[in-house]
């Protein structure tokens, strides 16, 4: 009884998960010419959501994502290509409205940033647990001579 009631919710879950996605772009939205449609789809995929950050404008239910894609059916039907669409709303929304940002400018040290980061922090491990390994085997005990030795062990209490 139990798996039947768990398969039940996990099939309603699925369900209403997979129609969000399915119902953003609107019936009214979708372009007569398939491959204009076909185009305004692959810009959309590009496109971040500006309220929902992590979904493309495609997917989205946000009122600005709605907007966006008319925009973009809009340009793309006065004759625009993909890129002068892409650049278009960039210009008017900014950079971050893109999925991938270009790699010039401040935008290098966002892409360089990370890896960067993560190099310096292997080198720095590395190091520290060379020392720490160094430190492990104790310093070297330098050959003391016989009467050394029994000074050193009358020193300690021996």
């Amino acid at each position: 009884m139990l798996r039947k009631t768990f398969f039940a919710l996990a099939l309603m879950l699925s369900a209403l998960l997979s129609i969000g996605p399915a119902l953003a772009v609107q019936p009214d939205e979708i372009l007569k010419d398939p491959a204009l449609e076909a185009r305004a789809r692959e810009i959309s995929k590009v496109l971040r959501c500006p309220v929902c950050q992590g979904e493309n404008i495609d997917d989205s239910n946000a009122e600005v994502s709605r907007d966006l894609r008319l925009l973009v059916r809009e340009r793309l039907q006065a004759g625009d290509t993909n890129s002068q669409v892409i650049d278009y709303i960039t210009a008017r929304y900014g950079e971050y409205v893109l999925f991938e940002p270009e790699k010039r400018g401040a935008n290098l040290l966002l892409w360089y940033l990370g890896p960067g980061a993560l190099i310096v922090a292997l080198i720095g491990g590395f190091f520290y647990v060379r020392s720490r390994r160094a430190a492990s085997e104790g310093p070297a005990q330098p050959d003391l001579s016989e009467d050394e030795r029994k000074r050193l062990n009358e020193l300690m209490g021996e």
